[in-house]
């Protein structure tokens, strides 16, 4: 019996309905006929599909207890023994009660499978394990319960369930994921627009990655190599001369005309190395190909046209775009040239031959140098100088008791050791030098270069080419040797460059560091200038007194007209600069790319100063003026001698300076704040608060009846400043009741998440549309119809800077049936506090149960 097929419903987070297309799936199946059983199903009390397992047969689970707890899992000897057509097992990621047989369910599946039984199984994208950290990342959500790539790879069948941020919560909002006390949770954490939008398009991207897996299968198991156009992919051909800029744009161009179209660039090396091209220059277009989205692929073969055609063939490519020939018009004599072959032999692909500016100007081929070392080269010269002297002394004694073919032989040895010590020429001359004594010792007549007898002048020239033929051989071998051992020593230190760039190290001292050590160098500097005849300056340098200038370094590197790599300490031979010129782009990339991001951190900060100092005139041109108009008119009527005002109205007056008073220091106070945050002076005095001493004191300026709190007892400590932290409290309650109906309550309740306490505060207001709930807090920024005499629009955005200065955040999110929450996130003082040692992390939270830490902590 044969292994049964795994059919995996895949999607991107939980509830966007994975469960109820398997059950879907089983009900179709049980109508046509198969014999279907549920072998584990979790339905997380959700009516809809409890409602689809009516007509399935469950088997049932098998009862299990560890811990003094009971739990119930899978039993698969009951799966097994039943033995269905079709068995329905959900969560494959799942982790087994410890135990069980198997350590995690998709073994368990793997048993069922290999007893010939077809298997329905569910999982979400954020449980694969190579998207762990990602999904880590994104969320802030760590996954426990992982499955490995290759087992979800392996399934015959993959289907995307999928619905969009929006509509799943949508679905959370009706009860239809969750319970209602857990909805508020779920949707203000794991649920995030932002968060979901990443898990989709990771689920959408992994399945149309294994989507072009299974149609390259497909095409190689039933030998397809006609294209197949599903997406256009642009191969452009590259020799690492200077045209390779013009075609890779060029063919980038091609790339972007529709959508989905894919960039790949290749070069073509021969397998001996010898006419490879600069690695600078294939180091810059390898970043140029990456900079407009494309890939860079190296490959070995001896003919370039047919490499290049395999590997277009072998990524199912559209479209080849190679420059025209620099070969001058003689060289065409060799051969067609490599454009011509492959238009010639490309088939359905589409060819651009791409016209530059250095078509036909002619190429040098570089001439290979022998992979022998100047002791063995000299020590052969000897030999090939004096060797065939003393061989022919010794066997002109010995004349009468040898014969031509042994004579020819021991000279033919020594032209052999010859070149395995000293490679071609030494052995070449060694050769010639033999034929000669030959001819004129050995051969008859004796002692002269004639030679009587043909069988004997052919036996001599079988004895050049072959004496010529083994040293051409061996030197051939001895440079490989010595070249192989130098492209393994330059690979290893390519790929080490290569991994620290996919590592994250894009630090300049990092990068200078790791060129010292493996170039085993004193000092080596980045020297940088502002024109290209300017005085150099030193950007970034280690070791001992590095170079301020390319000519006081031992070696340098020109990066461009204004950058170049000084090292110190010994002259590198000029294999070693090749791999240098890889280094040296790399660190250009390095300090380009921190040069923009400070360029680019200096423009923000003009352009908000800008801004906030525009903003701040017109506040204080419009909404400071008003309540200072206020006071004025109110204090020249108190001194206007010319009414006489009665207790009441003066009574009004007074308070109606008060009240304008009021208003200036809460604006005049909310534009320090500001000045505070945008010159980057705020110092927050951390210790350990208790919400409850903070929250008081941030309500006294609105009404008592207008909010109520709602803090647990158990509710933990905060690490904050309590100043700042009444601050943001008092701002956000106060936009909260200016904008919450009359007969509404605002409501402010806390809990505690992880190593964080979260605050919320939620009105029944109108609430702000999505595109709109960034803006809110920028500063002078009102929302909606709010009055000019409402303020000049900094609460919101003090109360995020405050927030963020003590290590929280502050976001708004849509109350549930209708206003606005702002939820403010704290960090615990348990697990902030400095002293604490060992500080613990943060605690898992399963998506699947959101609001699980919140009830074990209550």
């Amino acid at each position: 019996m044969g292994r049964g097929k795994l059919r995996i419903y895949l999607g991107s987070a939980p509830g966007v309905g994975k469960t109820y297309a398997m059950l879907g799936e089983g009900q179709r199946r049980r109508s046509r006929g198969s014999d279907v059983v549920v072998g584990f199903i979790e339905c997380h009390g959700r009516p809809r599909t409890e409602e689809m397992l009516d007509g399935l047969e469950t088997v049932p689970r098998r009862p299990m207890e560890h811990r003094g707890s009971h739990f119930t899992e899978m039993d698969v000897d009951a799966v097994i023994a039943r033995r269905p057509k079709v068995a329905l097992v959900d969560e494959l990621a799942h982790t087994n009660v410890p135990g069980s047989r198997n350590e995690k369910r998709w073994q368990d599946i793997d048993e069922i499978l290999d007893a010939g039984i077809d298997v329905i199984s569910t999982v979400n994208i954020q449980h694969l394990e190579s998207l762990n950290d990602v999904v880590e990342s994104i969320t802030g959500v760590p996954q426990r319960e992982t499955v490995p790539d290759e087992v979800v790879r392996r399934a015959n069948q993959i289907e995307l369930v999928d619905m969009s941020p929006e509509a799943l919560r949508r679905r959370m909002a009706h009860g239809n994921v969750y319970a209602p006390e857990k909805v508020d949770a779920a949707l203000s954490n794991y649920f995030r627009v932002g968060n979901l939008t990443a898990l989709r398009e990771l689920a959408l991207l992994w399945v149309a990655d294994r989507v072009d897996e299974y149609l390259q299968q497909y095409r190689s198991e039933h030998g397809i190599n006609a294209t197949w156009p599903a997406r256009e992919r642009i191969v452009v051909g590259l020799t690492g001369g200077p045209e390779g800029d013009t075609l890779i744009r060029r063919a980038a161009r091609i790339a972007t005309r529709g959508s989905g179209g894919e960039l790949l660039a290749v070069y073509v090396s021969k397998s001996d190395g010898l006419t490879g091209a600069s690695p600078q220059a294939l180091a810059r277009q390898r970043n140029l190909v990456e900079s407009l989205g494309g890939t860079f692929h190296s490959v070995i073969g001896e003919d370039v046209p047919t490499a290049l055609l395999d590997f277009a063939r072998g990524v199912n490519a559209t479209q080849i775009v190679l420059g025209s020939s620099r070969r001058k018009p003689w060289q065409y004599v060799l051969g067609p040239g490599v454009g011509a072959t492959v238009a010639a032999g490309s088939g359905d692909i589409d060819v651009h031959i791409v016209t530059h500016e250095h078509a036909g100007v002619g190429r040098t081929v570089r001439v290979p140098r022998s992979g022998v070392s100047r002791r063995r080269l000299l020590v052969s010269w000897l030999v090939a100088l004096i060797g065939p002297v003393l061989l022919t002394v010794c066997m002109v004694n010995t004349r009468d008791h040898l014969v031509l073919p042994t004579e020819m032989l021991l000279y033919l040895l020594l032209t052999v050791g010859v070149a395995l010590v000293g490679g071609l020429w030494a052995s070449t001359l060694t050769a010639v030098m033999a034929s000669l004594l030959l001819n004129y010792y050995f051969t008859p007549p004796l002692h002269t270069l004639t030679i009587r007898d043909p069988e004997n002048m052919f036996a001599l020239g079988v004895f050049v080419v072959v004496a010529l033929s083994v040293a051409t051989v061996v030197d051939i071998a001895a440079r490989r040797t010595h070249q192989a051992a130098r492209s393994q020593s330059e690979s290893e230190t390519l790929s080490f460059l290569a991994g620290s760039v996919l590592r994250g190290e894009q630090a300049l001292p990092a990068l200078l560091e790791r060129v010292r050590e493996a170039f085993g160098m004193e000092s080596v500097a980045m020297l940088q200038r502002t024109e290209p005849h300017g005085p150099w300056a030193c950007v970034g340098g280690v070791g001992p007194h590095p170079a301020r200038r390319p000519e006081d370094a031992e070696v340098d590197v020109p990066i461009s007209d204004t950058m170049a790599l000084a090292l110190s300490g010994r002259m590198l031979p000029a294999e070693d600069r090749r791999v240098l010129g890889a280094f040296a782009a790399q660190a250009a990339v390095v300090l380009e790319r921190r040069q923009l991001v400070a360029e680019a951190a200096e423009a923000r900060r003009l352009a908000e100063g800008n801004r906030i100092r525009t903003a701040l005139l017109a506040a204080v041109s419009h909404d400071l003026r008003t309540p200072l108009a206020a006071i004025k008119a109110s204090v020249s009527s108190l001194r206007s001698e010319d009414v006489s005002w009665s207790p009441e109205d003066e009574a009004e007056l007074l308070e109606a300076i008060e009240v304008g008073a009021d208003r200036l220091d809460v604006l005049i106070g909310n534009l320090l704040d500001m000045s505070r945050l945008q010159t980057g002076t705020v110092t927050p005095l951390f210790r350990e608060v208790a919400l409850d001493e903070v929250v008081p004191g941030a309500v006294i300026g609105v009404p008592e009846s207008a909010v109520s709190l709602d803090f647990p007892e158990t509710l933990p400590t905060v690490w904050a400043d309590p100043g700042l932290l009444e601050r943001v409290l008092a701002n956000v309650i106060e936009n909260a009741v200016k904008h919450n109906p009359p007969d509404r309550r605002v409501h402010v309740k806390a809990d505690a998440l992880g190593d964080r306490v979260e605050l919320r505060v939620v009105d029944r207001g109108k609430g702000v549309p999505d595109e709109a709930k960034e803006r809110i807090f920028e500063p002078f920024q009102r929302y909606g119809d709010a009055p000019a005499g409402s303020g000049v629009g900094l609460g919101l955005a003090v109360a995020r800077g405050f927030a963020e200065a003590l290590g929280g955040a502050l976001v708004a999110e849509d109350t549930p049936g209708g206003g606005l929450t702002m939820a403010l996130t704290l960090r615990m003082a348990a697990a902030a506090r400095p002293a604490s040692p060992d500080p613990p992390g943060p605690a898992e939270e399963s998506p699947e149960h959101p609001a699980s830490r919140t009830e074990a902590l209550r």
